[in-house]
């Protein structure tokens, strides 16, 4: 994802200047940097490092707003910049990324998939970024900048709405997820009820990796009561502090909703408006050059691969290129036939897990409901036999309860083994990938030694847990209207024990339910990394393609000039590595 700059520009530089700001040394390395990947005719790259310049040279860093939907991101940010620029709502709204930046006026554009930027009115926003007008981002919308007259941002921080999490759109989910190596620093908005959940801990994990700066908000404050508050507060930051293994801070209690309408007490509005303030004030610069020098660095990767088979293309003949490159093509379709070999490995170990698991599930489950089935029956007559619906809910609850002590004890553990096995397996996966790209390297696609970026267990293909497990506190689901007047006949003519069976029953349930979630939540990551590698492996293999055919191209130009045009243009690419190597040299702290 490139990023976002929609009308601002910056004066290129021809070289770097001996002395100057921290901001405008990494805008002018990476204005050099596009100025050279446009000698190699690599216009995306030339493109995202311009972007990236304008966004050092303006002093602009992102500070992402995360957590699950209807959390109140969007009015949050509305009233943090003094505007109702994003659409709010009581469904999952926000579909893609918007960009919200100091302008002089209120103004939008939009970036299409295809690299166009649209001028739109800021009324027309919402047909391009909700849920409702543009559903799982059918328009290939990849951002959208709003311009706010807001002094909060006057001095560089840009707020991000992000698409929620946990909505039932699986995509904004992953393009959240994907937007994660563009953020500089985050506000994590949680809830008191409930409190963070498992997708939410696990993105604020991603992040707090990348980035040091976390702003905890917990927004609806004025819905809740101050102990659930109380609690929540507690709960989240030594959770995150757990994860993260560092302070976390204060956690700002806010209503957005109250500030939008200017009314209600101000809680921790004025706190919290002055930490966003500490951190321009503080850290800004320093993200500022961060972002900088990650773009910078990856960038650099991709044009020196690029330098290198071009070379290579312009040293060996014509013919012999041809060849490589006919000899690629069918490697690679080799490869995806090969591909199913290793999805067999995958699947294989995929299915030890399964069994690992399932053997575990079985010894637990037999003996909680054995101990289970006998407390049911123990506590039974202490339960008050009372109105037919009331004697329903109140063996419910004592099914509950009983569940609840059962599996609780026996989750914590069980998902550190969970987590054990999965790191385990997803460190395997990444070596099979590893070997497999190994083994095309040595049949005809050597190319692939010298791109950058190997597969990873850190860099994206690990899954995040999103272990989560049926509430034990709330009542069973209400019985249908039927049922319900059934109850209140059933005591009367002896039927207690239908009532009674039912809660056994329910009880079973919540036993099998509750202790299959580990179970199903490695099985899911694991399946979910597999799809992950396989489509790297495959972007991999056809970007590999893609640069070896260009540089043919470019070669087969250049020799129809003759030996003369060769050697110059060996000797410009040898200066161009060079140069791409010398600017990169100084971010390698």
């Amino acid at each position: 994802m490139q990023e976002y700059n929609s009308s601002s520009t910056v004066q290129d530089c021809g070289s770097l200047p001996t002395e100057t700001s921290v901001s405008m040394d990494g805008a002018s390395r990476l204005l050099r940097l596009g100025r050279l990947a446009q000698e190699l005719e690599s216009g995306s790259v030339a493109e995202e490092a311009r972007e990236l310049a304008a966004r050092v040279s303006e002093g602009r860093f992102y500070v992402a707003c995360v957590g699950q939907f209807k959390r109140g991101k969007s009015t949050l940010l509305n009233a943090l910049v003094g505007h109702a620029v994003v659409p709010t709502g009581f469904v999952p709204v926000t579909a893609v990324p918007t960009v919200i930046r100091f302008g002089d006026e209120l103004h939008a554009f939009v970036r299409m998939r295809d690299g166009a930027w649209r001028d739109i009115a800021m009324s027309d926003l919402k047909e391009y970024v909700t849920e409702e007008l543009n559903p799982e981002n059918k328009k290939a919308v990849e951002g959208a900048e709003v311009f706010v007259p807001s002094p909060l941002l006057s001095s560089g921080m840009c707020f991000v709405d992000t698409p929620g999490l946990g909505s039932v759109f699986t995509g904004n989910t992953a393009t959240t997820q994907a937007f994660i190596p563009h953020i500089d620093a985050a506000l994590v908005v949680v809830g008191a009820d409930p409190p963070i959940a498992g997708e939410e801990l696990a993105l604020v994990e991603s992040i707090g990796k990348q980035v040091q700066d976390l702003i905890l908000v917990i927004n609806k404050a004025d819905r809740t009561s101050d102990p659930e508050r109380e609690a929540a507060t507690k709960f989240t930051r030594e959770v995150l502090e757990k994860r993260l293994h560092r302070p976390m801070g204060e956690v700002f209690e806010v209503s957005a909703a109250e500030r939008m309408e200017n009314r209600g007490p101000l809680r921790d509005w004025e706190k919290l408006l002055a930490s966003l303030h500490r951190l321009v004030a503080d850290s800004g610069r320093n993200l500022v050059r961060a972002a900088g020098d990650r773009g910078l660095q990856r960038l650099s990767e991709q044009l020196l691969a690029i330098i290198s088979e071009d070379r290579d293309a312009l040293q060996r003949p014509i013919e012999e290129s041809e060849r490589r490159i006919e000899l690629m093509k069918e490697t690679i379709n080799e490869a995806e036939r090969s591909m199913r070999e290793l999805n067999f490995l995958f699947m294989a170990e995929q299915q030890r897990i399964s069994d690992l698991f399932v053997e575990r599930h079985k010894r637990f489950f037999h003996f909680a409901w054995t101990e289970s089935e006998a407390e049911f029956g123990e506590e039974l007559p202490s339960v008050p036999l009372g109105f037919g619906p009331h004697y329903r809910r109140r063996l419910m609850r004592l099914a509950q309860e009983i569940s609840c002590r059962k599996v609780m004890p026996w989750l914590k553990p069980e998902q550190e083994e969970g987590e054990r096995q999965y790191s385990a397996v997803a460190l395997r996966f990444v070596e099979m990938g590893n070997s497999f790209l190994k083994k095309l390297a040595g049949a005809g696609l050597s190319e692939l030694t010298r791109m950058p970026h190997a597969l990873n267990p850190e860099k994206g293909l690990r899954v995040r847990s999103r272990f989560t497990f049926e509430d034990f506190i709330g009542t069973a689901q209400p019985p249908s209207p039927l049922r319900w007047l059934a109850d209140i006949f059933l005591p009367f003519v002896g039927g207690r024990k239908l009532i009674t069976n039912d809660a056994r029953e329910f009880l079973r349930h919540l036993l099998e339910v509750n202790s299959s979630r580990v179970q199903n939540d490695v099985l899911n990551r694991i399946q979910e990394s597999r799809d992950r590698l396989q489509v790297e492996i495959r972007k991999l293999l056809h970007q590999v393609s893609r640069i070896a055919e260009q540089a043919l191209d470019r070669a087969r130009k250049v020799k129809e000039e003759g030996t003369p045009a060769v050697q110059s243009a060996i000797d410009r690419l040898d200066r161009l590595e060079r140069n791409v190597s010398a600017l990169v040299q100084p971010v390698q702290r």
